[in-house]
């Protein structure tokens, strides 16, 4: 049986998840942000017989994510995806591959990523991190500019007002280099909750490319949160962006699946 969770259901929720906390990141964090009930953000049980809670899937603006250890009702997860006003599918592998066989959605793109995790700063002693700069609310927008002057995040949803709002609930920082008042190199959490954060948003502008800059902002940006004890996460599909992060020590541990999905005609209007 699948429903709406509230608060009253909580405990179960975090056994399940908390099984597994790395890959649960964005979960974890997006209740302990934002709680059951807003308008941004909802999320769904799937109970078995015995009132056993077996897999969550959760909806945070135009992302779902599901999760579950064990077999669920796969369909019952789809028919909500496919009903709502969505663009975005992501999870570990072994769970959307479940789901997507029912999606009535086009698949506009479909993306296998690593999924790497750093538990602590042995690697990323003696970078020299003097020029990065700790953004703040009035930095939002250069950030926002930057990002989307990348090709890799085409994409994605980048948005000054979703980004403060981040911020200023703990859930994100960003640290970044700038140049002549430009700013040319960033790195950035997201999801962040009581025991591990996402590493996202790493770039640097066409013409600053291979000055180290990136592994500086990731540099500062990942002491900052390991020193508070918590682990790092991150996704990667690509090769050299593989082998930066694991000289700063971050290990493969798996896959994640990011699909984009068409709108429905009535629901983009």
């Amino acid at each position: 049986m699948i429903r709406k969770l509230t608060k009253d259901d909580n405990e179960k929720c975090q056994n399940l998840i908390q099984q597994k906390p790395a890959e649960n990141l964005f979960i974890i964090g997006d209740i302990e942000a934002y709680g059951y009930e807003q308008d941004f953000q909802s999320l769904w049980g799937d109970f078995n017989d015995q009132g056993d809670l077996n897999a969550v899937l959760l909806k945070y603006e135009e992302n779902f994510i599901p999760f579950s250890l064990t077999d669920f009702d796969a369909k019952g997860f789809a028919d909500i995806i496919n009903q709502a006003e969505c663009r975005f599918l992501s999870g570990l592998k072994d769970v959307t591959a479940k789901i997507e066989p029912f999606l009535t959605k086009k698949i506009k793109q479909k993306r296998k990523l690593y999924y790497a995790k750093c538990t602590n700063d042995e690697k990323l002693q003696g970078i020299d991190t003097s020029f990065v700069k700790n953004a703040e609310v009035e930095d939002l927008e250069k950030l926002v500019n930057l990002l989307k002057s990348i090709p890799e995040f085409e994409s994605a949803l980048l948005d000054v007002k979703s980004k403060k709002r981040s911020m200023e609930k703990g859930v994100s920082r960003s640290y970044y280099i700038e140049r002549d008042g430009k700013m040319i190199s960033s790195a950035s959490t997201t999801a962040e909750n009581s025991m591990s954060a996402m590493i996202v948003g790493v770039c640097t502008d066409h013409d600053n490319k291979k000055k180290g800059y990136a592994s500086q902002c990731m540099t500062k940006l990942c002491q900052e949160v390991l020193d508070e004890g918590k682990e790092l996460c991150l996704f990667y599909d690509n090769p050299d962006a593989g082998k930066i992060y694991k000289r700063l020590g971050f290990e493969d541990i798996g896959f994640w699946m990011m699909y984009t999905l068409e709108q429905d005609r009535q629901n983009s209007e």
